[in-house]
């Protein structure tokens, strides 16, 4: 079940109609939630939600346990318990068979031949994502920045809250946990602005993302050889908005859905295309993402503090690990020693605070920066990258690409760098202006086409990682 697809549309109104009718009753509302955000997962492989109990259970004992513990070597002890269990179920799942192939590959060049197997399993859908959620819980408790959850169902429901549990943004118990112990708040503004965050998000999805990826991006990355260097240059530019759409779509349905139930949950982009260099896209791009890796990697292997090659040294670390938390292939890898290189390298370059010639061309640079990163990151091999390099500096004539995929650039464009207003604005002449029936009729509509188009299409690209 995925968010743009007919069965979470059938899903999603009878779960709030459920959870409206149960919300003031804390104990029934937590268990609905719980059951819902089962019930959610375990519809693509239900035998992996054990991983997700296991998880929960364990690090529900072990920050309990830390909480009491007298001594830092105990307290060190059950860190490294859930650590090890969390990252270990990681390893296997998803970077076994990765480190297992590196490894051939590395000593058939040696001439040895190291008869060890591949093993069979899927890789469980959002892993990393909640991985990483419930490791920042036994992590602050560790720190003393948290008081540990009492209630099982609770936390329960913190590590697995359906709306973003496979792919964003990444909650903190600090957060989340809080809302959970209040009484739920329902308001009829909350309902609507949570709606229209869904719609956008669909729209972002379906028509834009999904639409790049069909005219242009899988074909000019699949063959680059076939393709003009203007074909080329396009299909990079269309995979930069995809990414984008893609991703900022799905974390534009899962905050509106849970502020559509009561719940805030943090932004998770913010127009990362007009950083103006690159510690300011990770400022805004993958926000939960960005500062999970400074506050729990970045500052732990030192931070800012000691030399400038201790610096370059976490900055570099740190983005590589981050980019193989996105997937077990050395793209993702080379992905994120890039932006660690351009990481140190850019270190000292000011943000502008006025819109000049200064700032426009930071934003040039750094934009066409983050777009090479994106080639990296999403071409399969080396040979499809040095195709792709060489294909766009042959300056080759002519082009196949469609008039539909430039007013596609052009929507994802406006989508991107106009400010926030504009969209509220236009929305809302189109939109919130209009009676109960016209709204109801017009959202009705777009789900009526969005369900249409996204019949056969991809999943998120989040959801492998």
């Amino acid at each position: 079940m995925t968010f743009n697809s007919l069965s979470f549309a059938l899903f999603l109104p009878v779960f709030l109609l459920l959870y409206y009718a149960v919300c003031s009753r804390q104990r029934l509302r937590d268990v609905l939630l719980l059951v819902g955000s089962y019930f959610f997962y375990m519809s693509w492989y239900w035998q992996y939600a054990g991983l997700i109990i296991i998880s929960t259970v364990i690090d529900y004992f072990v920050g309990r346990r830390m909480h009491r513990a007298t001594s830092k070597k105990e307290r060190k002890f059950l860190l490294l318990v859930s650590l090890c269990v969390n990252l270990g179920i990681l390893a296997v799942f998803k970077y076994y068979n990765f480190f297992i192939e590196s490894s051939h590959t590395a000593f058939a060049a040696l001439g040895f031949d190291i008869p060890i197997g591949y093993h069979q399993l899927l890789l469980p859908v959002g892993i990393s994502f909640y991985t990483f959620q419930t490791l920042s819980y036994t992590i602050d408790i560790y720190r003393k920045q948290l008081e540990p959850e009492e209630s099982l169902i609770k936390f329960a429901v913190f590590v697995s809250f359906f709306p973003q549990l496979v792919a964003g943004p990444i909650v903190r118990a600090k957060d989340f946990l809080p809302q959970l112990s209040r009484p739920t708040f329902l308001s009829s503004e909350n309902f609507n602005a949570g709606l229209k965050l869904v719609f956008i998000g669909l729209f972002k999805k379906i028509i834009i993302a999904d639409l790049l990826a069909y005219l242009i991006v899988d074909e000019v990355f699949k063959d680059p050889s076939a393709f003009s260097s203007w074909d080329l240059l396009i299909g990079l530019y269309a995979y930069t908005f995809q990414i984008y759409c893609d991703f900022s779509g799905y974390s534009d349905i899962a905050i509106g859905v849970a502020l559509m139930m009561g719940f805030k949950l943090a932004i998770n982009f913010n127009r990362p295309y007009i950083s103006q260099n690159p510690s300011d896209f990770w400022r805004r791009w993958h926000i939960s993402l960005s500062t999970w890796l400074r506050d729990y990697l970045y500052i732990a292997l030192g931070g800012n503090r000691g030399s400038q090659w201790y610096v370059a040294r976490n900055l570099v670390l740190t983005m590589l690990l981050g980019g193989l938390w996105h997937g077990a292939a050395w793209n993702f890898v080379i992905w994120g020693a890039f932006h660690g290189l351009i990481l140190v390298l850019t270190r000292n370059i000011v943000v502008e605070e006025r819109f000049g010639v200064k700032m426009a061309l930071k934003i040039f640079i750094n934009f066409h920066l983050v777009v090479f990163g994106w080639l990296l990151f999403r071409v399969s091999d080396v040979n499809n990258f040095t195709a792709y390099i060489t294909g766009l500096f042959e300056f080759s004539g002519g082009s196949a690409v469609s008039s539909l995929v430039y007013m596609l650039l052009l929507a994802s464009a406006f989508m991107h760098f106009v400010p926030k207003i504009w969209h509220e604005n236009l929305i809302g002449r189109v939109i919130d202006h209009q009676g109960l029936w016209v709204r109801s009729t017009i959202y009705s509509l777009m789900l009526f086409v969005f369900i249409g188009a996204s019949i056969g299409a991809p999943s998120f690209i989040y959801f492998q990682f």
